[in-house]
């Protein structure tokens, strides 16, 4: 399989012309329920997207990231607690509940040669500062950002395009 080079200019078109979720009846549908579970208000909403930038961010989908930093944006979230969300291990910027929830992404998204991913450990951490109720949202915002990183990362929506419409 050839590969771009380094310096070829990336097309501003997506890969797959259709949208995927119009192919697939019912996708529309799914898409909304995940949305409404994860803004079920147990979980900041600034807290959500954080975690799922990070997600786009291991994933390397700049997609992911452009949504998920302009989702922040509209927020209000500060340039400085969005660019540090790739180092937030030695970031001054996040308090401890954000922290729990992007140490459980990171567990979650990246292999361990020593164990389970996700530590008995740090579960008690985050537990520490989720409720049952959110600690299962946290879990479900995970999911969400995970269910739409194979149509990020194969069919290649347009970075900064309209999160309703992409493929135009």
């Amino acid at each position: 399989m050839a590969t771009r080079s380094i310096t070829a200019e990336v097309p501003m078109t997506p890969r797959m012309t259709e949208d995927p979720a119009g192919l697939v009846p019912g996708m529309a549908e799914v898409s909304a329920a995940l949305f409404k579970v994860t803004g079920n208000g147990s979980v900041p909403r600034s807290t959500i997207s954080l975690v799922q930038l990070r997600a786009g961010q291991i994933a390397g989908s700049t997609y992911l990231t452009v949504l998920h930093t302009g989702f922040l944006n509209k927020a209000g979230e500060s340039q400085e607690r969005i660019t540090s969300v790739a180092s937030w291990q030695d970031s001054p910027y996040f308090t401890g509940a954000e922290r729990a929830a992007l140490a459980l992404v990171e567990a979650v998204l990246q292999p361990t040669a020593d164990g389970e991913r996700v530590s008995d450990e740090l579960y008690a951490l985050a537990a520490e500062h989720y409720e049952p109720k959110a600690l299962a949202t946290l879990m479900f915002a995970i999911g969400q950002v995970n269910f739409f990183t194979p149509v990020a990362l194969i069919a290649k929506p347009v970075p900064g395009r309209s999160f309703t419409d992409p493929w135009n």
